[in-house]
């Protein structure tokens, strides 16, 4: 009787090419990923049933329940918004900008910046809101 010789075949898989997929696609979401850096701002939005969600690209403007007026972090006097705007639309891919309130603000202030924004030559001015329940 002949023995088979028994033939142990190792099979391994190899990793490495995943590993580097892996990696790569952790670099291209990394590079590609846009972060909307918001305000450090306690403000209570005002709620609407149309809401949509905004562009990540937009232009924020932030004003506070005392009707301060921030841009990129820092308070800006409403007289410099126009300029402010100005100079970051000319270099943006998209005019919009997007105002963040506080529900407690006046119109008339809310007006007055979303009237500055449009004199900066935006093409689109949105107030941000709450989607509304129900």
């Amino acid at each position: 009787m002949r023995h088979k010789e028994s033939a142990e075949v190792e099979t391994t898989i190899d990793m490495a090419p995943l590993i580097d997929i892996v990696f790569i696609l952790l670099i291209f979401f990394m590079v590609t990923t846009t972060f909307v850096k918001d305000m450090k701002l306690e403000l209570e939005r005002p709620k609407a049933n149309s809401a949509i969600a905004a562009s990540s690209k937009a232009i924020r403007l932030f004003i506070d329940r005392n009707g301060d007026t921030y841009m990129d972090g820092e308070p800006v006097r409403l007289w410099l918004i126009q300029s402010k705007l100005r100079d970051a639309l000319s270099t943006a891919s998209n005019k919009i900008v997007l105002i963040v309130t506080d529900e407690g603000v006046p119109a008339g202030r809310l007006v007055e910046v979303v009237d500055q924004a449009r004199l900066a030559g935006a093409e689109s001015v949105g107030v941000a809101t709450k989607k509304e329940a129900g």
